[in-house]
C-alpha cells in the first residue's frame, strides 16, 4: 500500500526517522516537480469523472489548442 502525506517541512525530519525505524516501511523522497505534477494529474482525473458524469462541462478541443 502506498501513501502521500503532506509534512510541513520542520517536522518532516522527524517523521522520517521515525518511518525509517519500522523495518516494514520504506520511503522515498519526491520532488517538488513531482509532486506538482502528481497534484494536477489527480485534480485532471477528478476533473474528467465529472465531464463523464455531466457535473462539468469540457472545452472543445480547438479551444484547447487556441490556448496553447
Amino acid at each position: 500500500m502506498k501513501f502521500i502525506l503532506d509534512i510541513k517541512d520542520d517536522k518532516a525530519d522527524h517523521l522520517l526517522e521515525v518511518l525509517k525505524d519500522l523495518a516494514y516501511v520504506k520511503t522515498t523522497l519526491i520532488s517538488a516537480e513531482k509532486s506538482k505534477f502528481m497534484e494536477e494529474m489527480k485534480e485532471a482525473v477528478i476533473n474528467l469523472n465529472k465531464v463523464k458524469k455531466g457535473k462539468l462541462k469540457a472545452k472543445p478541443i480547438k479551444q484547447l489548442i487556441d490556448e496553447l
